[in-house]
């Protein structure tokens, strides 16, 4: 049973609402040279076109900082700027117009260097995000402690080291490989704490199986009503974390954005090839924002009935197929015509 959800602290990130009850927003990061402006641009409208919503960019060094400028300048969608260690990139990217810092205090070094990245965070009310990962963890925490344990225990120094500077336009991530792991922090922290909460599973792989780590982590966590903000991290291009993204999201009947595809997986009573024919539904469904619901069934036992709800469905048999919408038969098709007839109604929507 899908949990109520946690009521955190609102904060904006650009234009976006994040937690206080604002839909859960679908984040990526460029996979681009934030030093080439032209191509990282590109790149950010791409993402938006694919539903992105907040775009994070790594910045490693004074150039890739001073490019921010004329990054945020053209982009359609908020900018977040990924700091480690040098605190001067981090005011540098404030200063350039970013609309959130993603850190993690302990190795941005002495506690005056935080707060003067507090302090440029401050004068433009933008959020800081701690980003706590389990491959860089203090070196001092106990290493007898569970894994999740110390994420819990970097976050919350983290935390602690914003608000004794008087700070509090914070979100926080705990982020690892191990799914339970993971998971557990979040449970934890969630318990702790009410700024809002990233999450992700970091370096899930390769989408064949990143995708599946990443929905069963997120999945996990969203259904007990945890989390604000979502990336699927995957070796692949970041529009496929976008659309991994809101296919979690939907799955949960939490965000719908596009065209949902039911179908059947086939078996000894299909006639057709239903995955030949499934796939090309897809293929076709790209690009499309409409949000409804198509159905491509195997046969005509239980079709209409297990895609009820389908604005539009074909039932395959051999030769010939049923139309349906509602679960209610509109027609009959022959078999040549199936993709063709289905688009035409997908169209007709």
């Amino acid at each position: 049973m899908m949990q109520i959800r946690k009521s955190t602290r609102q904060i904006h990130i650009g234009n976006v609402a994040v937690g206080g009850g604002a839909p859960v927003s679908v984040q990526s990061m460029t996979k681009t040279d934030t030093r080439d402006i032209k191509s990282t641009v590109a790149q950010i409208k791409e993402l938006t076109k694919a539903g992105c919503e907040i775009i994070r960019l790594g910045v490693p060094d004074a150039e890739a900082a001073a490019a921010l400028k004329d990054i945020k300048r053209q982009s359609p969608i908020p900018v977040v700027a990924d700091i480690h260690f040098d605190y001067r990139l981090a005011i540098t990217a404030v200063e350039s117009g970013v609309d959130a810092l993603r850190i993690n205090p302990g190795n941005i070094g002495a506690p005056e260097r935080v707060k003067a990245v507090v302090e440029a965070a401050r004068s433009r009310q933008i959020p800081i995000r701690i980003g706590v990962n389990a491959g860089s963890l203090p070196r001092d925490l106990d290493p007898a402690l569970p894994l999740a344990e110390r994420m819990i225990e970097a976050a919350m120094r983290e935390v602690r080291a914003l608000e004794s500077f008087e700070f509090d336009l914070i979100k926080v991530s705990l982020k690892a490989f191990d799914v339970p792991a993971t998971v557990a922090a979040y449970r934890k922290i969630s318990r702790l704490i009410d700024y809002p909460l990233h999450l992700g599973i970091t370096e899930a792989g390769v989408p064949r199986t990143g995708v599946i780590r990443s929905a069963v982590g997120l999945g996990v966590l969203l259904t007990d009503g945890i989390g604000d903000t979502i990336r699927v991290s995957l070796s692949a291009h970041p529009r496929e974390e976008v659309f991994a993204g809101y296919e979690i999201l939907k799955s949960l009947n939490l965000r719908q954005r596009g065209p949902v595809l039911v179908s059947c997986p086939g078996c000894s009573r299909s006639e057709v090839d239903i995955t030949v024919l499934a796939e090309s539904v897809s293929q076709a469904l790209t690009g499309i924002d409409k949000t409804i619901k198509v159905a491509v069934m195997g046969c005509a036992v239980n079709g209409p009935g297990e895609a009820a709800d389908a604005d539009v469905g074909i039932a395959c048999g051999r030769g010939q197929g049923i139309l349906f919408r509602k679960g209610e038969k509109v027609g009959s098709v022959a078999e040549s015509d199936f993709l063709k007839v289905l688009l035409k109604e997908i169209q007709s929507l």
